[in-house]
């Protein structure tokens, strides 16, 4: 059965959410994770996405975003080829590593830009990962 269209956002800004299949994690350790934030930044330049907010968490990912010049579709096809193949590379596996394909949110008023920054922000002491925001 085909997919369900996404929402299209009037603002272009969405809440987006990858996760690890079966809850798997996506980020074993620091260099991961840094891996992941060096591959947000190249596609950035070339894709024209504004960041506002991100956070890494051990079995999945939240990240606040307005499309530039590529759409979503476009754009984690490519982050997700290329962190899955270093990821695999790295620790030697194949496969896939994302569960599904991304979820995302459209982002439409003021008012719940700043919820879902909240939200993305305050995530890791919510999980008790951390006791404040970084």
């Amino acid at each position: 059965m085909p997919k369900a269209a996404r929402k299209k956002s009037s603002t272009g800004i969405y809440h987006i959410v990858i996760r690890g299949i079966n809850k798997q994690r996506i980020f074993e350790d620091d260099e991961d994770n840094q891996k992941f934030i060096e591959i947000l930044e190249k596609y950035k330049e070339t894709s024209g996405y504004q960041l506002y907010a991100y956070c890494l968490m051990s079995n999945h990912l939240h990240l606040l975003l307005k499309e530039g010049k590529e759409n979503l579709e476009t754009v984690f096809r490519r982050i997700g080829a290329s962190y899955v193949y270093w990821y695999n590379w790295k620790y030697s596996r194949r496969g896939h590593l994302f569960q599904d394909r991304y979820k995302s949110e459209a982002v439409e008023t003021d008012t719940y830009f700043l919820t879902v920054l909240r939200y993305i922000h305050q995530n890791p002491v919510k999980a008790g990962i951390t006791e404040k925001i970084q």
